[in-house]
This record gives C-alpha cells, sequence and structure tokens, in this order.
C-alpha cells in the first residue's frame, strides 16, 4: 500500500460504532488527552490507528494522537514500513529498537516467553509516554482477546479475570484504555483486508515454539460460535464486570 492512501482510508461503521461505544461506556477519551497508541503493525494496532484519526476530526472532545512500535528484535520482525505511513497521516511516531528476545533467554524466570515479552514492550510503552508527555496509551486489544484471557484464566489461573477497557497505571500517571474491546477479531481483519493496510507480519520463532494455549481457547470458542452465534454477546455481558477499572489488572 502507499502510504499516500492511508490519507483516504475511513473504518467501516460498524467498527467506528462499536469503538465509539466502548470509549463512552468506560470515559476512555478525554478533552486534552494526548493519546500514545501501541503501533506493532498488526491489524488490531492499525485498525485503531484509523478509528482513533477519524474519531479525531469528528469528536467534541479534543485530543493529539502519537503512535509507537517497540521492536524486540525478533529476526522475522521488520515494522520499517511503518515510520512512512504514518509520516504520511502527520501522526508523531517513536520507535524502540531493544533486545527483548535476547533479554528472555537470560532473565525470564518461571514465566512464559509471551508474558515476559508483554510486560517489557507496556514497560517501554509506560516509558515513552512519559518522556514525552503523553497520558494515555492506547492499546488494541479486541473482545475476542478479552474472552480467550477470560477462558485461560478460568481454564489454567482458577481465577475470573480479562483485560480491562480502562484503567490507570500503578504509578498512577498513565491511563490505559482499549477501544476495540466491543469489537470483534473479524472487524479489524476484514477492515485491514479492505483498506490494504500495510500489515507487518509478527513472525516470533520463540512463540511459535511455545505450547499454543490461546490458540486452542481460539479454537474452542470458534467451534461454540457455530452452534451458539450469541456466545460473544453473552461472555461480553458475563466479562463486563471484570473489565472495569475497579477488576484486577491483566
Amino acid at each position: 500500500m502507499n502510504a499516500d492512501q492511508g490519507l483516504t482510508v475511513k473504518p467501516p461503521r460498524s467498527l467506528l460504532s462499536a469503538s465509539g461505544r466502548a470509549i463512552a461506556d468506560f470515559d476512555m477519551i478525554r478533552d486534552g488527552d494526548r493519546i500514545l497508541l501501541g503501533i506493532s503493525g498488526g491489524k488490531d494496532s492499525l485498525s485503531l490507528l484509523h478509528i482513533l484519526l477519524d474519531l479525531q476530526k469528528r469528536a467534541p472532545v479534543k485530543f493529539e494522537l502519537a503512535g509507537c512500535t517497540v521492536d524486540p528484535q525478533s529476526p522475522d520482525y521488520d515494522p520499517g514500513v511503518l515510520k512512512p505511513y504514518l509520516a504520511a497521516l502527520n501522526v508523531p511516531y517513536f520507535y524502540e529498537s531493544q533486545p527483548i528476545l535476547e533479554s528472555a533467554r537470560t532473565k525470564m524466570d518461571g514465566d512464559s516467553f509471551c508474558a515476559y515479552c508483554s510486560r517489557m514492550r507496556r514497560g517501554i510503552l509506560y516509558r515513552v509516554a512519559r518522556e514525552n508527555r503523553y497520558n494515555v496509551l492506547a492499546l488494541a486489544q479486541h473482545l475476542d482477546d478479552l474472552a480467550e484471557t477470560f477462558m485461560m484464566s478460568l481454564f489454567f489461573g482458577g481465577k475470573l479475570r480479562t483485560m480491562q477497557a480502562h484503567y490507570t497505571n500503578d504509578a498512577g500517571d498513565v491511563r490505559v484504555i482499549r477501544p476495540l474491546v466491543y469489537a470483534r477479531e473479524r472487524q479489524t481483519a476484514d477492515f485491514a483486508r479492505h483498506a490494504n493496510l500495510p500489515i507487518v507480519q509478527e513472525n516470533c520463532p520463540a512463540c511459535f515454539a511455545m505450547p499454543m494455549q490461546r490458540q486452542n481457547i481460539k479454537r474452542l470458542l470458534a467451534e461454540q460460535e457455530k452452534s451458539q452465534p450469541k456466545l460473544f454477546a453473552s461472555m461480553l455481558t458475563a466479562m463486563r464486570p471484570l473489565m472495569s477499572s475497579t477488576a484486577p489488572q491483566i
């Protein structure tokens, strides 16, 4: 995709509606916010980029938006297309390359690689937000992610937990928002495909070598949804109390 084409991309009404309802329900964006969006280059983060850009034009509240990519220095991950793409969209962009993959081999203690990598990336995003005076960090997890996390916590952790939609970090200086918590993964996939967004594949050999618990849960939910089309709507109703700012963080 030519970077200039991104200037004309508009997300579908259904995706805008889902994210708009979540933003309103959980009071995610406030007047004067400076939002840093974590951008991996996957379909979800690029979809959220365009959702926030569209909202920036129409919303009664005024907010600033920037993007940040954390490169864990995996040999197969190349986010090079993102810098010119965000420049064409006039979105400030931060690129952080850190040897997370190598660090995991020597410092990971009783944790999964994915959990370690996620924690390290989040810490870097917090740092970039603080250093550049962004008070909000936007992440692109969607309803499928929340449902899978809920099931994994139930099956393997013995707890009723999922990701929060909006909360303040432990240090109390950055609010974390997830505007896609009402959106389905298929919605971001369809948008990314039809808009020909410049998707960056995250091919991490460490992840693929590990047991794929999340993939197994994803398949389980997909099979159940075939016979129960309202499965995710029911799960959202059940998870709503766990998504509030008073629930335990994930």
